[in-house]
């Protein structure tokens, strides 16, 4: 058992984070001393373990909802909650390598994975799959910018601005660190006829996503430590009431 103070030294968090941690409902109740300070035990501990491990990889957002559920007795809903967005993180690399492959053949062997453009944004949204609305913010953004009619000024995207459009999509389900911004910068700083910059940065996203499921499988790793030490404290409780 441990204060306050040295917990959160432990992990280079401040109390007020635990304090908003059991707030929140992502560890349990501190149990209180004779004079009502708080006392954590070896499952805060691990709770914490957990939440430093799993954030990086899955978000605060998917982490707490894993945690609840655990908190619930729910563990089952935990372990199906994690594995979607690991599920999710594979579909992702599995577009990934298909944008690669489209964007090296392109720049290698001038063959555009689309017919013969220009694409309006009705045609743009349709085969990549973004919705026009996206489109137009990562253009405010700087992401991607369209090309335009002479005459009318409708905005116009090349086969070279859809496979862009892609790169900045593959971006948005990640969980946000400073490297997804960075990619982000670099793709803004990429003019969509640099076909070479533009794979160098998908080929840096991908290793990004070898790094990710890396964390994943260590946060997964922390999780089931958690789950365990949870069933044998339950058990030992049983057993201590049946006395």
């Amino acid at each position: 058992m441990t204060n306050p103070k040295k917990m959160a030294a432990a992990f280079n968090i401040s109390a007020s984070t635990i304090r908003n941690y059991e707030a929140k409902g992502l560890i349990p109740p501190a149990e209180r001393s004779a004079t009502g300070y708080r006392i954590y035990t070896d499952l805060h501990d691990a709770y914490l373990s957990c939440i430093q491990a799993m954030a990086p990889a899955f978000g605060m957002e998917v982490t707490t909802e894993a945690l609840r559920c655990l908190h619930q007795d729910q563990p089952q809903d935990a372990m199906w909650i994690i594995r979607e967005k690991e599920v999710a993180l594979y579909e992702e690399k599995v577009k990934l390598e298909e944008l690669i492959q489209d964007i090296r053949i392109y720049a290698n062997d001038n063959k555009s994975p689309y017919a013969e453009g220009p694409f309006t944004i009705n045609e743009a949204s349709t085969l990549t799959q973004v919705p026009k609305s996206a489109i137009r913010y990562w253009e405010q953004a700087g992401y991607v910018t369209a090309d335009r009619h002479p005459d009318n000024q409708y905005r116009q995207y090349s086969g070279a601005h859809l496979l862009k459009i892609r790169l900045v999509q593959m971006l948005q389900s990640s969980v946000y660190s400073e490297d997804t911004v960075n990619f982000k910068r670099s793709i803004a700083e990429a003019a969509h006829t640099d076909l070479q910059g533009i794979l160098h940065v998908a080929e840096h996203v991908r290793a990004y996503l070898d790094e990710i499921i890396e964390t994943q499988m260590c946060g997964v790793a922390c999780l089931y430590r958690l789950m365990t030490l949870i069933k044998n404290e339950t058990i030992n409780s049983l057993r201590f009431d049946n006395f």
